[in-house]
């Protein structure tokens, strides 16, 4: 009985583990005849979006808040959109960026990569996000070329690698004269800055970069376009997958149709646009001359109040002109141009004192930014924006602007959007609506715009003149603001 017990164990022991292989090697089979994972599923399951970028304004660099940029901002909502986090890797070279997308080293290049017939030949470009037309640049001291035959026998330097030398090739065609030097060395930024110093007579740059640098350079100028208006889109490795491509479509298509893109593409380029270049040369001569009389009182400031002290400079500049007996038509006065009750509130006995009043001033900002980010609990760049625009037209206008905003469908939260509505606290049909009824809402868009304008010209004056853009913060928030 023992015995038979033992051998009907043995037996189903026996039977079991050729039941457990046969289903090990069914799941081998099955397994190893799957289809292979596509991009997308790739992606996710690594948890990483890798990016191919290039170190500019128009793209990415280390801003006041971190990275920023408008390539950086929409590639971190796309991995956001996939649920995975955003992998940038910087490239200098744009032939280096497309090889590498081609090779598969990233999952997708965003680097204000103009589309051309050369180029798709390569890559796979996805669906435009902005248009621009590539700009002949010269120094306005020399001078202004009608056309592309008048440039011929100047020096012409370019990115090496670029849409520009595409187009410049094109030209030669029909104009054997023209000769140009390809720079493998510098970008675009640092070209603008070769003809400011007439050290080159003529480059050729996207007016996006145009826009963004013109403001460090008042003696370049436009003479014409080159070209027509060109697409810039995200470039993909060609093959039959396609999954990672295919979604990045419809994620673009998303962003036009929420108005997320149109927003980010004014939230980079419309201070720079609006701002007045041609009054850049005062503003450095003013840098030169007045900013060091009064710079260790913004900084001493600027550290008792956790601001940066070139924000609070920038800001006594629009104030001001950093002038301490400035005088208004409506009674404010000193370097902040505060106003009495201002002054009194901030403990400002004399406000033509200029260290009285940057301190004063420095207080009644920090004030502003608390204020937004306790009552209408608005954190990071937006948080500055707010503040500088209740500094210039008053927390009650502002939150008039806000109403306004949320009742005509955008996010009051947003500066973007709160900034599109602030002029209309001079109609009669939108101020009737509104608390504290009419205001100059267009004044406080102009003067953050201009401030942050004033700014970045400022870093990057202080940064040895050159167009670069190193990581700086404009707020030395703590972190519990953060």
């Amino acid at each position: 009985m023992f015995t038979v017990a033992v051998s009907i164990w043995t037996m189903q022991k026996r039977a079991f583990s050729v039941s457990l292989s046969t289903a090990i090697l069914a799941a081998f089979l099955i397994h190893s005849n799957m289809p292979p994972r596509t991009i997308l599923e790739q992606v996710k399951q690594s948890g990483e979006l890798q990016v191919m970028t290039r170190n500019a304004a128009t793209t990415y660099y280390e801003g006041p808040q971190g990275p920023s940029g408008l390539e950086y901002d929409l590639t971190r909502q796309f991995a956001e959109y996939l649920g995975v986090k955003l992998e940038i890797t910087v490239r200098d070279n744009l032939s280096d960026i497309l090889n590498d997308v081609q090779e598969g080293k990233a999952h997708l290049a965003a680097a204000g990569l103009t589309v051309t017939e050369e180029r798709e030949k390569h890559v796979r470009f996805g669906t435009p996000y902005q248009y621009i037309t590539q700009q002949l640049v010269y120094n306005h001291n020399n001078n202004k070329p009608r056309n592309v035959a008048a440039i011929t026998g100047g020096t012409i330097e370019v990115v090496a690698n670029s849409s520009h030398v595409t187009e410049l090739t094109k030209l030669k065609d029909r104009l054997p004269a023209l000769e140009w030097h390809e720079n493998k060395d510098a970008d675009s930024s640092e070209l603008l800055d070769l003809v400011a110093k007439n050290l080159v007579d003529y480059t050729i740059a996207d007016s996006n970069e145009v826009t963004l640098n013109r403001r460090y350079h008042p003696e370049i100028r436009v003479a014409f376009d080159v070209t027509a208006q060109q697409p810039l889109a995200w470039a993909f490795a060609k093959g039959q997958d396609t999954s990672l491509y295919d979604e990045a479509q419809r994620f673009m298509a998303h962003m036009k149709k929420s108005g997320e893109l149109d927003r980010l593409i004014k939230y980079h380029y419309t201070h720079a646009s609006n701002y007045n270049y041609i009054g850049t040369n005062t503003y450095l001569a003013q840098v030169r001359r007045r900013l060091p009389r009064y710079q260790i009182m913004f900084e001493q400031a600027a550290m008792e109040n956790k601001l940066d002290w070139r924000m609070l400079a920038s800001v006594a500049y629009q104030e001001s002109h950093w002038n301490p007996h400035a005088v208004s038509p409506t009674g404010v006065r000193g370097i902040m141009m505060l106003t009495r009750a201002t002054a009194k509130q901030m403990s400002v006995s004399n406000r033509t004192d200029p260290k009285e009043s940057i301190f004063g001033g420095a207080k009644y900002l920090r004030i502003m930014l608390d204020k937004v980010a306790d009552e209408y609990n608005i954190k990071g760049q937006d948080q500055l924006w707010f503040a500088l625009a209740a500094y210039n037209v008053g927390f009650g206008h502002l939150s008039d602007a806000r109403m306004l905003t949320k009742l005509r469908g955008g996010n009051p939260d947003i500066w973007g959007d709160v900034k599109e509505n602030l002029p209309l606290l001079r109609k009669r049909k939108w101020y009737r609506k509104t608390r504290h009824g009419y205001a100059r809402g267009e004044e406080p868009v102009k003067y953050v715009e201009t401030i942050r304008s004033y700014y970045d010209i400022l870093n990057w004056y202080l940064d040895n003149g050159k167009p670069k853009y190193a990581e700086r913060s404009i707020l030395a928030f703590e972190s519990s603001a953060l």
